[in-house]
């Protein structure tokens, strides 16, 4: 029955990419719908909410919702790893913190798919090599543009720095406020949530690890 099951399918699949502890470099998903048939699939909600598909206001309705989904899991098809893949060895002997304060981070949960709107701090202990500062910024923008938790991402952001520089240690914490708890359910605006990850002497110097915290709120 659950292989006739398209969406069944369709879900489990999906979770089982999303779920995944290691970041993955790049997700492809071989049952892809066409653009065609995920418009239809937007018309069919627009239906299901109450709404005439046919109405004015809404006949370009899928084709919009579809060009910002396209933008919004543009992650999906890009690579982490391929932005940590050049670095620079020419740093005078360099071996201190590197920190990119208050990155944006957009998300929509895996859960509801309501946004979650926030920002990142990132900072790494290099060992013999950095990477230009541009890239970790990115890494954290592919990872936002795929259905996520918080935490699965402040994970994956982690991970992927440990992989491709091998530092000493990696330091990431995001702080966001999560619509599907502002605009639904228990309405509570102006909550954030706050989750971190800590590798290596990040995790084993407490000194370090106040230094980063005391950074973030400077």
């Amino acid at each position: 029955m659950d292989s006739l099951d398209p969406v069944s399918n369709l879900t489990t699949e999906a979770n089982n990419l999303l779920n995944t502890s290691k970041p993955k470099s790049v997700v492809t998903y071989t049952n892809r719908p066409s653009r065609e048939e995920a418009m239809a699939a937007v018309k069919t909600l627009l239906a299901w909410a109450g709404d005439d598909p046919e109405r004015e206001g809404l006949l370009d309705t899928p084709k919009r919702v579809v060009d910002a989904y396209g933008e919004w899991f543009q992650g999906y098809t890009e690579d982490p790893a391929k932005e940590l893949s050049r670095t620079f060895e020419d740093v005078q002997g360099y071996d201190d913190m590197v920190m990119l304060r208050e990155i944006d981070v957009e998300l929509h949960c895996e859960h509801h798919m309501a946004p979650f709107l926030g920002k990142a701090w990132v900072a790494y202990m290099p060992t013999s090599k950095v990477v230009g500062i541009s890239k970790i910024a990115r890494v954290v923008e592919i990872f936002a543009k795929r259905l996520q938790t918080q935490e699965t991402m402040t994970k994956q952001v982690a991970d992927a720095l440990e992989e491709s520089l091998a530092p000493l240690g990696v330091a990431v914490l995001i702080d966001a406020e999560h619509q599907c708890m502002s605009t639904r359910g228990v309405h509570h605006k102006n909550v954030t949530t706050v989750t971190t990850r800590f590798t290596g002497v990040f995790k084993t110097d407490q000194a370090l690890q106040d230094r980063f915290l005391r950074l973030i709120h400077r």
